[in-house]
């Protein structure tokens, strides 16, 4: 049943990879839950299962966020199982959401952005490379996994932007920026054919055996800059994201322009950049305000 429903989410619904893996690491953790306690057969699973199941990862200690993922991935599933007639109720229709605790992101302030940029050694072409996907990162609030994966043909660099493909192969077009930019076409010029040593690819970022980075290796090696620059913040590439949409709201970029550049569908989701700039703000004004 879970190879069927994984079929699904990749065949009919499209999902990430990331996603799809999601989804498949809560079912199997659910799963040996069940067979744990002598459970087999998915027809006799009732709501009293799924609550201690949920109950469990709470005591784990597992965060409201990842129990609320859990339910989600749960209900989808029996949902799933109803569809496909393999059961004529679904016993997570009506399970209860634990209360998720929105946290403020953390983001990187201007200085500690250009001390993070200016680590790779750019007297070097992996150096050359590394600059242009850290500019590339901050200048359009990209996730890591577009970033390595984006194609050379979606790079316009006399226009000045680029065309990327998020989540659910929805469309957006985001403007480079002066700086990245000029990284990017001095990598293209530079270095792309010098890591590809005569083969071809169609990705715009290549590796050290002509293929493209992984979000392991680039994440590692943005953490070891991140350490270089002396940077006490968990160095990660949402990091950067979560910074390129605080920075613009901060100079005064609206907040559907934002969304749009993000790549969000709700702009709820982009409304936490508010509270971040808001917060940021009354720190300001506690420290300089003659009455703060």
């Amino acid at each position: 049943m879970l190879d069927q429903f994984i079929h699904f989410l990749t065949v009919e619904k499209g999902l990430s990879e990331n996603t799809i893996e999601a989804y498949r690491h809560d079912l199997r953790r659910f799963l040996d839950h069940l067979r744990e306690r002598g459970i087999q057969d998915l027809l006799k699973v009732q709501k009293v299962n799924l609550r201690a199941f949920l109950l469990g990862l709470k005591q784990q200690g597992l965060s409201a966020r990842t129990v609320a993922r859990n339910r989600a991935s749960l209900r989808t599933f029996f949902r799933f199982l109803l569809l496909e007639g393999i059961l004529e109720t679904n016993p997570a229709e009506e399970l209860e959401s634990p209360r998720v605790v929105k946290t403020l992101p953390e983001i990187l302030s201007f200085r500690e952005v250009e001390q993070l940029l200016d680590q790779p050694n750019v007297e070097t072409p992996l150096g050359i490379r590394d600059r242009a996907m850290i500019e590339m990162l901050y200048a359009t609030g990209m996730r890591v996994s577009e970033l390595i994966k984006i194609p050379l043909n979606q790079i316009y660099l006399e226009a000045g932007y680029a065309l990327i493909y998020g989540k659910g192969s929805k469309e957006r077009v985001v403007p480079l920026g002066s700086e990245a930019l000029k990284w990017v076409a001095l990598y293209l010029q530079t270095v792309r054919n010098h890591l590809l040593k005569g083969k071809e690819s169609p990705l715009l970022f290549i590796g050290r055996f002509r293929k493209g980075l992984s979000r392991q290796r680039f994440w590692k090696s943005l953490k070891g800059y991140g350490q270089k620059a002396g940077i006490k913040k968990r160095m990660t590439p949402h990091l950067l994201r979560h910074s390129f949409a605080s920075h613009l709201l901060e100079r005064g970029a609206d907040l559907r322009s934002v969304q749009m550049m993000l790549g969000h569908v709700d702009i709820s989701t982009t409304q936490i950049y508010t509270h971040v700039t808001g917060e940021r703000l009354k720190k300001v004004h506690q420290k300089y305000h003659p009455r703060g």
